[in-house]
């Protein structure tokens, strides 16, 4: 990608990307006709894949899926100009890569970070791990901030940061994705000068989420969580044109949301 070029990226966990074909939304999404789309919990191998959603026109794709569950987690790539390189899992942390969670393009003036990050379920192992998975991620992307990258990170991040960015924080303050343990990291990014995009030029506006529970019809009456977020090294807000989160589009318990950045 040329210096000085406006592109715009989506991040949408899709909760199956054959399912989101199947119901005609994979269209609607390409009808954005974004230059890097990032999905999380594609829940598919490659191969299963008819081809106009593994290959569509005018773009490079690559997907990475978890070893350990079939249809479980797992990430996906649409980007219409081939990356220099592209990185799959954590390095030298394998046992964070088998669930196919993040994707990470190198191209010529920066980099972006593909990522589902782990839910924690309702295990007190999977929240341990949940917890070092973010410990890990930030380690892996200040390595990459230091060594003079700018990196955009993209992804469902699993946690809701503050009260505002939950429709009921008082009931679910016990609950996995807004425990105080959980919200204490994406503080600790922050302090290490990752900014959280939207919230960035928003930094008091309610009632606008990026997942509802699907059995409650939580969507209908917009009892939701903003979870799916973009963050960015702080050198890199200046670039920002447009940030926005596409809660009129369906097809999954998660809603798109879009940057748009000079770079």
């Amino acid at each position: 990608m040329h210096a000085n070029k406006n592109i715009t990226i989506v991040s949408w966990n899709v909760n199956g990307l054959r399912a989101l074909a199947r119901k005609g939304y994979f269209d609607e999404m390409m009808d954005l006709n974004a230059d890097i789309y990032c999905l999380q919990e594609t829940k598919t191998l490659d191969h299963e894949l008819k081809d106009e959603i593994k290959n569509p026109e005018g773009y490079y794709s690559y997907f990475f899926s978890s070893e350990e569950r079939k249809g479980h987690a797992g990430t996906a790539v649409y980007t219409k100009e081939k990356p220099e390189n592209i990185v799959y899992g954590l390095p030298h942390h394998p046992d964070m890569d088998k669930q196919g969670r993040t994707i990470t393009l190198h191209f010529k003036n920066f980099t972006i970070v593909n990522c589902y990050f782990p839910n924690g379920g309702s295990e007190t192992s999977n929240l341990k791990y949940k917890l070092k998975f973010y410990e890990v991620f930030l380690s892996y992307i200040n390595k990459l901030r230091d060594d003079g990258k700018n990196i955009i990170i993209a992804g469902d991040w699993n946690i809701a940061h503050t009260e505002i960015d939950i429709a009921r924080p008082k009931e679910n303050a016990t609950h996995i994705g807004f425990l105080p343990e959980e919200r204490t990291w994406l503080d600790r990014y922050e302090k290490e000068n990752w900014i959280d995009v939207w919230r960035n030029f928003n930094p008091d506006l309610r009632d606008v989420y990026t997942y509802w529970d699907t059995k409650s019809r939580a969507r209908d009456r917009n009892v939701g969580w903003r979870i799916d977020y973009f963050f960015i090294n702080k050198s890199l807000l200046n670039n920002i044109k447009r940030a926005e989160i596409l809660n009129d589009i369906y097809g999954s318990d998660h809603c798109p949301i879009l940057i748009n950045i000079s770079i």
